[in-house]
């Protein structure tokens, strides 16, 4: 039955502009399945200097590959500090007469989907559904304030994180349905003494877990259709160790030169470094690399997007490392990077143990929890010289893995919520 679907997201203002994102993929495979999705999110873009400009308007609609977008009027901000809470609080307060006005002029939707990063929009979701008289499905995509209090942005026993807490609490309570993007979402809710079990709110029954994912067939025709000419990555005489993301602290890439100079100390001189990507690091670690002699790791610099699935398949291994590990990681991961990487049909090495470790699970490389550079350049080096029915395996685990979370797949789960 076809379904009007409301989804709130405040920051998909960017998945409009790439045509990209978790929010536009549940879309775009709604859409196919007969079903009517709309987009809500700010007219500015995080991270971003562009905006929808708006005028006078509340509001502004548009569409993307048929997918209807509203775009709420918000203030542009730059950074984390005060200017970015004025975002948050002036969408929140926006959506209401905007919601209010759209379903006057097309109709209410037969349900809402609400999802965060800031619980706002969740409260929001929850407020609007009731006021419509429809259900809300409340997607949790980051622990707040978990997270802040484990950055240690806020202290556990401030005040104000115990309102904040007793607002998360609400959240899950009042939902129609829970979407954690972290496997643990369930384990988080046992934890704090919140289900009905340990004489809190929440039917655990409620609780569902939709990992972020890949769009498989977009990814292979990026492959077949958007090739890059470099002679480095096309290069089959060298064992190819690629990382594609940003360079700056906490990517820790420093880590990944400190791997390639151990390699390079060991006399192995068939494997080389290839960093896609670019940032605030990139100079200094090209500098260090230069003064220490460390040639057997290349900067690329910055690509278009649309050339990392060829690039990802041309890895021999592609590398993640995080700088900061807590104690949130034992609640699982949904890394956007990791699906390319697992797309792309090649072994992924980690130096981070998650919660439900789908590299683990899926046998698609190789995990070494919170390991010494000395660790990973020996792991690599293992890897390089692994005979070829065991590398292979890895292979196809990792194709396996990526078709079970394209987005296709993960777009069937979330219409069976609905």
């Amino acid at each position: 039955m076809k379904k009007k679907i409301w989804i709130f997201n405040h920051y998909a203002t960017g998945m409009y502009i790439d045509q990209d994102g978790r929010h536009f993929n549940f879309a775009k495979n709604l859409l196919e399945l007969g079903h009517e999705p709309i987009i809500f999110c700010a007219s500015t873009s995080h991270n971003s200097y562009e905006e929808i400009e708006l005028g006078e308007e509340k509001f502004k609609t548009d569409q993307a590959e048929n997918i209807p977008f509203v775009f709420v009027k918000t203030p542009r901000y730059t950074g984390n500090g005060v200017q970015r809470v004025k975002n948050m609080l002036a969408f929140y307060r926006n959506l209401f007469p905007v919601a209010k006005e759209y379903a006057k002029n097309h109709g209410k939707p037969a349900c809402i989907i609400a999802s965060s990063v800031h619980p706002l929009t969740l409260i929001a979701g929850i407020k609007i559904a009731k006021e419509l008289g429809v259900p809300c499905l409340c997607e949790i995509r980051d622990l707040w304030p978990e997270s802040l209090v484990t950055y240690g942005i806020i202290n556990r026993s401030n005040l104000l994180t115990k309102v904040m807490y007793l607002g998360e609490k609400w959240i899950y309570k009042k939902a129609d349905k829970l979407i954690f993007t972290m496997e643990g979402g369930k384990d988080y809710i046992v934890e704090r003494g919140w289900d009905l079990e340990n004489g809190g709110p929440i039917d655990l029954t409620k609780v569902h877990h939709i990992n972020n994912g890949v769009d498989l067939g977009k990814f292979l025709y990026s492959i077949e259709h958007y090739n890059l000419n470099d002679e480095d990555i096309s290069n089959s005489h060298y064992f190819k160790v690629v990382y594609t993301g940003s360079i700056r602290k906490a990517n820790n890439v420093r880590k990944i030169v400190e791997i390639a100079r151990i390699i390079q100390e060991k006399g192995v001189n068939n494997i080389q470094f290839l960093i896609f990507g670019d940032g605030p690091d990139k100079e200094i670690l090209e500098k260090y690399c230069l003064e220490k002699g460390i040639d057997n790791i290349k900067f690329k610099g910055f690509v278009g997007k649309k050339y990392i699935p060829y690039i990802l398949s041309k890895s021999n291994l592609n590398i993640v490392q995080l700088f900061d590990q807590n104690d949130l990681k034992r609640f699982g991961a949904s890394l956007n990077k990791m699906f390319d990487y697992f797309a792309s049909g090649t072994p992924t090495i980690s130096d981070c143990l998650f919660g439900y470790d789908l590299i683990k699970k899926y046998n698609c490389g190789v995990v070494l929890d919170k390991a010494t550079v000395d660790q990973l350049a020996d792991a690599i080096i293992e890897i390089s010289k692994m005979p070829k029915p065991q590398y292979e395996e890895y292979c196809n685990n990792a194709r396996i893995a990526a078709h079970d979370y394209d987005f296709k797949v993960l777009t069937k789960k979330l219409e069976n919520l609905l």
